[in-house]
């Protein structure tokens, strides 16, 4: 198997090395990455100027490429022929935070996934809740191993052939592996706390920082939040068609007279 390896934080992230070393149990792993951090970029395509792709060696001395462009740009030039060999599988990440609800909107991470699928690979986003308190650098290495055992299983797993599926899997922090198990789950709700800064710059013109504290959510059962309130890995199946069946059922009559 030939594995994409990509993310939206930047291509020497420490939670990209350690999925990719991760990964690289399962099958030959290539890396094409962003070369600055992009989060909360949301579904990118880049058309309004060329995109650079080069040469650069991870911190454990492995090859990789770094694109100037956004995750989903990456994974596009992969797919279409920077990477010369076919891919078969892309994984995102590993995020240092979760991608809950309609983060998934806003992520880098998430929507490399769904660009994988557009272009009929199967795509994995993989986040990790951190917690905002921890001391020290972060363990991505056990969310790294389980991530990949998990890719292996999904990715084995029959499925309809005129759709490439699209994961969003959000780890809790367990460096010691006693995740309480794996849920199926849905969207849930996510509670965002943003606040507009208005500041003034040295010639007293107004520009302005979108801020606020870190999001909450629903504790709903079935839910990717309510799964990592209570310690499971979220595991929630996503699909690009966004229509929304109760609008096409409760549509008005419309006339053009």
């Amino acid at each position: 198997m030939h594995i994409l390896v990509t993310n939206d934080d930047g291509v020497q992230a420490p939670g990209l090395l350690a999925l990719a070393q991760a990964m690289r149990k399962l099958g030959r792993v290539s890396v094409l990455a962003p070369d600055k951090n992009w989060s909360a970029c949301g579904h990118v395509k880049t058309m309004s100027r060329p995109l650079r792709v080069n040469e650069t060696r991870l911190a454990d001395g492995s090859p990789a490429l770094a694109c100037d462009g956004a995750p989903s740009d990456c994974v596009a030039l992969a797919l279409m022929g920077v990477i010369e060999e076919p891919v078969d599988l892309v994984i995102s990440g590993i995020n240092p935070n979760a991608n809950l609800g309609l983060d998934v909107t806003y992520s880098g991470t998430v929507t490399a996934a769904m660009e994988a699928s557009i272009n009929g690979v199967m795509g994995i986003a993989v986040s990790l809740e951190i917690p905002a308190d921890l001391q020290g650098a972060p363990d991505f290495m056990t969310a790294a191993t389980t991530a990949a055992e998990l890719a292996r299983q999904l990715y084995a797993a029959p499925r309809r052939a005129a759709r490439q599926p699209i994961w969003n899997m959000n780890l809790p922090y367990r460096p010691n592996g006693d995740y309480a198990g794996v849920q199926i789950t849905r969207q849930g709700v996510r509670i965002y706390q943003d606040a507009l800064d208005k500041r003034l710059d040295p010639r007293g013109h107004p520009y302005y920082w979108i801020g606020g504290d870190h999001p909450t959510g629903r504790d709903d059962e079935g839910t990717d939040f309510g799964a990592l309130v209570h310690g499971f890995i979220s595991l929630t199946p996503l699909r690009m068609d966004m229509t929304d069946p109760d609008g096409l059922e409760d549509a008005p009559e419309l006339s053009l007279n």
